[in-house]
């Protein structure tokens, strides 16, 4: 049973392999070799793995510093499911392009529905305020 609360529960984590997500999308897999108690973490030998449809690729990062206000969720790798994924790994160029393909047809998705709405008399307006992009880690 968990008896330490909020980032110190993040001490029985170290040394273990971990994924984690950030605010921008992003998802890193690494191991946890320090953590603070602003939930900062430092992962070692650290992947950026890119998901599109059933394709993956992994970019290696070493060592990665992540600003504890960017992480959205945090958990354990178990290295025998993940073998068992029915994901296929594909060479960092393949992933790269495939990744840049979907944000391509995203963003022409996104062209259509706003030339539509302008059609029918509805104007989008973004709020700038929000981040755009991705966050800096």
């Amino acid at each position: 049973m968990n008896c330490l609360r909020g980032t110190a529960s993040l001490i029985e984590e170290l040394d273990k392999k971990l994924m984690v997500v950030l605010r921008d999308g992003r998802t890193l897999i690494g191991y946890l070799r320090s953590v603070d108690q602003f939930a900062n973490l430092v992962l070692h030998r650290t992947i950026e793995r890119i998901h599109v449809g059933t394709e993956y690729g992994d970019i290696p990062r070493g060592i990665f510093v992540v600003r504890g206000d960017n992480v959205v969720l945090l958990g354990e790798m178990d290295e025998e499911k993940e073998s068992n994924l029915p994901l296929k790994q594909v060479s960092v160029d393949e992933i790269l392009e495939a990744q840049h393909n979907e944000q391509e047809t995203k963003l022409e998705k996104e062209r259509l529905r706003i030339r539509m709405m302008k059609e029918r008399g509805l104007y989008v307006h973004y709020d700038t305020t929000q981040e755009i992009g991705r966050a800096h880690v």
